[in-house]
């Protein structure tokens, strides 16, 4: 069966889009993180698009994800929500952080086998995952066809316009003068092409 990894972020996550046949969607909540942890006076850390987490911060993350996790599955028919079933690695730097692992969930492969649409949050026990990282292991693990990254910008942006395709190798060398959540973005497409997956940001297609 066909495989097509979907990240979609948490600000676009109340309009979702057509999905692909064989869809494992994997999904953040930043929007929602940042505001609940505004709202308890509670700094707000990013380091190269990557959020700093202690564990007051891991409890709203938990929480927030588990919130978006819900709506969505409640908006996609046949689907199934997975909660901290992925497994990383520690980033001891940025705090209860973790690297995703490139290995298959035995709940994903199961919920894929009785033909259901896996809904992911980005969490593993006790780290918090980037949502980008998550998704661009998973495609990898999975063997996907295709890793799309739904967002609520347009795709990478150049010299203000979207480029339409662009190689891994020439997507690393604009990184370094790149800010914000296309970091990760784009880290994580490198990696998913890579690792032998197809890429799209927005508009932008990612290739070997």
């Amino acid at each position: 069966m066909s495989v097509a990894v979907v990240k979609i972020g948490g600000a676009v996550a109340g309009g979702l889009p057509p999905l692909p046949e064989g869809a494992v969607v994997v999904h953040g909540a930043g929007p929602q993180i940042s505001g609940e942890m505004e709202r308890r006076g509670s700094p707000v850390r990013f380091v190269r698009g990557r959020r700093v987490t202690d564990a007051g911060t891991l409890a709203v993350v938990v929480e927030s994800l588990t919130a978006v996790n819900a709506a969505l599955c409640a908006a996609i028919p046949n689907s199934i929500g997975l909660v901290g079933v992925l497994e990383a690695t520690p980033v001891p730097e940025l705090g209860l952080v973790g690297e995703p692992l490139p290995v298959a969930p035995p709940t994903v492969l199961a919920a894929l086998a009785a033909g259901k649409v896996p809904v992911v949050a980005p969490l593993a026990p006790g780290l918090n995952v980037n949502a980008d990282d998550a998704a661009a292991a998973l495609a990898v693990a999975l063997g996907a066809e295709r890793l799309l990254f739904v967002t609520d910008v347009p795709g990478l942006l150049v010299a203000d316009e979207v480029v339409a395709e662009i190689d891994a190798d020439a997507a690393e060398e604009l990184l370094p003068g790149l800010e914000g959540g296309i970091v990760p973005k784009l880290l994580a497409a490198v990696v998913a092409v890579r690792g032998g997956v197809p890429a799209h940001i927005g508009a932008t297609a990612v290739l070997p």
